[in-house]
């Protein structure tokens, strides 16, 4: 939210940038596992430019693949038949090779169809020189050989046809060289160029993983080593990004439609960490905690409600708006209790029938309806009628209703024009989505009203750092310190802050101040481990991530930076790689106490990933994605995860293709 969930993203974001370099290097570099079947051609085994295979002729040689003149006779008992069959496979051969020359004459002289039907006519000739059976070893030789040149003809014919503009030809041919030969390069790196003309971008971005694992694995041994690969990868990094980058608005198009399909209803809360830290970061936060333990239990309300008599005749309206009123009242009251107690659940129920009873939600259609609501809030009493409304415009925020959370607060402001935290949540919405010119208008509106309105004055750091208003923030930070020096979240902001501005020391000063105000706040220590993991001290890191988790085993972001701090931490003990079935048991317990967390998806996904033992198990990582993508509320949350999702179900084809049973390479 725009008031809060920033606050975990700042603690993140520095751990996050680093580890995804380091993700998805090994994503790409050490977890992949050799191709089945026979090893490459020897065409697939080049990266030249040419566009015809073969040295002279393209041909494998007559005399690698048959017995030469030179071999001795068969004793008399043997037939006669391997010998006329061996005189036609050089005939054959010759042949095929005479054909193959003129194809190549005509391909330096560009007249490419021409080519291709001098290709053509040499596979004609194989095809109608196979032989359907044969047990000699001369025939299964011969047929060998006959498949190779079969891949490299086909090969062949596909350049002519790409130079002659005939890509869905061209495609053909190389559909039909890569079920031959899966590992074959240039076919795959000439389908990767028609496909991307094509603007088929989700078959190009397979055919670029195709390529990239295809060379990490052929890499494999000498990268496990720590050897450099031999000569670039095939395909820059680059080229996946801008294949994922347009590959993502279509794709961020469905979800976008399936989040509008849900009803603002039936929308997962947020964990209850993320609300309370929410609900804190108000300066009102302690006070109504304080009304609501003396107001009375659970039971209590209940009971009042209970005694309430139910279905007042509407004609009635004195008595049906003196019951609405009492009940939305009593119904307030609990809701507030059961945020008290923390179960976000039932208070969100409680206020939400409270509203619509306020709201006449039964009498829609009736002609007294506007009078009648008018009554409700009358008898229920203007400081009781805000309270239920902030309250509502609170749970409509953590929905993300936008919409429906301004609304309530816009309705409130008019009732109160000089309360500034109603100012202050109204900028928050605003930051959410995404309207920061608005927010800062209402921040000031604010601080206009009172200088020293400490939330104005947190919040709109945020929003200065989303901006990338560094200094500004700096100064609304310190401004509130000034103002109110116990504020614990204030410090730990500028402690950020100060990280930003690879100020550690300050950072440190900042955060042992906030540790004498708390010094049992999970929040201290995660930002104490974020700035040991700035310094490389990943060991002190996870030591403060780990007391993070034990002060509040509910707060996810500990979970997913002392997992960062595992991969980052170097191996020890003959260990080539660091500890990663660790890492992810950390951010499985993330996603447990937090579904909402998208960043642990991130990172989970791609351990898994490096994990997984066979194909199988690395399609459960986009099942992992897709149970994110539920969870996610902002086309941000989605962008991240949708990205990935996409890069991973490439690889999974890509892997597919190769006829690789596994991502993983160790």
């Amino acid at each position: 939210m725009g008031s809060t969930s920033h606050q975990t993203t700042y603690v993140v974001i520095g751990l996050a940038a680093i580890f995804t370099g380091v993700a998805l290097w090994w994503t790409l570099s050490s977890k992949r596992d050799t191709p089945k079947g026979d090893a490459a051609s020897s065409s697939s085994k080049s990266h030249s430019a040419k566009e015809v295979d073969g040295a002279s002729s393209g041909i494998t040689p007559t005399k690698s693949n048959v017995r030469s003149a030179s071999t001795p006779k068969t004793s008399k008992s043997t037939s006669s038949q391997p010998v006329k069959e061996e005189s036609d496979d050089k005939a054959l051969h010759r042949r095929i090779e005479e054909i193959d020359r003129k194809g190549k004459a005509l391909f330096k002289d560009k007249k490419f169809l021409q080519a291709a039907e001098v290709f053509t006519e040499a596979l004609t000739l194989i095809e109608q020189s196979r032989k359907p059976s044969s047990a000699s070893p001369s025939s299964e030789k011969t047929q060998s050989s006959l498949t190779r040149q079969v891949i490299t003809l086909t090969n062949n014919r596909s350049a002519m046809y790409e130079k002659a503009s005939l890509p869905d030809l061209a495609l053909a041919d190389c559909d039909i060289v890569l079920s031959l030969d899966p590992s074959h390069t240039k076919a795959r790196t000439r389908r990767l160029r028609i496909l991307e003309s094509q603007s088929r971008h989700k078959e190009a971005l397979v055919e670029v993983c195709a390529l990239q694992l295809k060379f990490m694995n052929d890499n494999r041994d000498k990268m496990r080593i720590g050897l450099p690969p031999a000569g670039p990868p095939p395909v820059p990094q680059s080229k996946i990004e801008e294949l994922v980058t347009l590959i993502q608005p279509k794709e961020m198009e469905k979800l976008l439609e399936g989040m509008k399909d849900k009803s603002v209803e039936t929308r997962a809360l947020p964990s209850t960490y993320t609300i309370l830290q929410l609900l804190k970061s108000f300066s009102g936060y302690n006070k109504w905690m304080s009304e609501a333990a003396r107001g009375g239990t659970v039971a209590k309300f209940t009971s009042q409600l209970e005694d309430l008599l139910d279905h007042i005749p509407r004609k009635n309206v004195e008595a049906f708006v003196d019951n609405a009123s009492v009940k939305a009242t009593l119904l307030s009251h609990r809701g507030r209790r059961y945020a008290f107690e923390k179960n976000f659940e039932k208070a969100v129920a409680d206020f939400d029938e409270a509203f619509k009873l306020v709201d006449d939600s039964s009498g829609k259609g009736e002609d007294d309806h506007e009078k009648v609501k008018e009554e409700i809030v009358k008898a229920m009493g203007q400081e009781e009628y805000v309270r239920l409304l902030e309250w509502v415009g609170m749970c409509r925020h953590l929905r993300y209703d936008l919409d429906g959370a301004l609304k309530c607060y816009e309705k409130c402001s008019e009732l109160e024009p000089l309360n500034t935290e109603l100012l202050v949540k109204r900028a928050g919405v605003k930051m959410d989505g995404s309207k920061h010119d608005e927010a800062e208008k209402l921040f000031a509106e604010a601080l206009a009203l009172d200088s020293s309105a400490s939330d104005a004055l947190l919040h709109r750091a945020n929003l200065r750092m989303l901006q990338q208003r560094v200094d500004d923030a700096k100064s609304d930070l310190e401004a509130c310190i000034r103002l109110y020096p116990n504020n614990l979240l204030a410090r730990l902001r500028l402690a950020t802050v100060y990280m930003a501005k690879e100020d550690l020391s300050g950072a440190k000063r900042m955060l042992e101040q906030a540790a004498e105000n708390d010094p049992e706040s999970s929040e201290v220590h995660c930002y104490r481990g974020e700035m040991y993991f700035a310094e490389g001290d990943f060991a002190s890191a996870k030591e403060e991530f780990e007391k993070a988790m034990k002060c509040d085993p509910h707060n996810p972001t500990p979970y997913v930076n002392a997992a960062l701090a595992v991969v980052n931490t170097p191996p020890s003990g003959g260990a080539v790689m660091p500890d990663v079935n660790e890492a992810v048991q950390l951010l499985e317990k993330a996603v447990k106490v937090d579904p909402m967390f998208h960043a642990a998806y991130i990172q989970l996904g791609q351990m898994k990933l490096s994990m997984a033992t066979d194909l199988t198990k690395a399609r459960e990582v986009v099942s992992l994605y897709d149970k994110g993508l539920e969870y996610c509320r902002t086309p941000e949350e989605l962008k991240d995860i949708c990205n990935m999702r996409i890069l991973t179900v490439a690889q999974i084809d890509a892997a597919h293709a190769l006829h690789m049973e596994t991502l993983n390479m160790q």
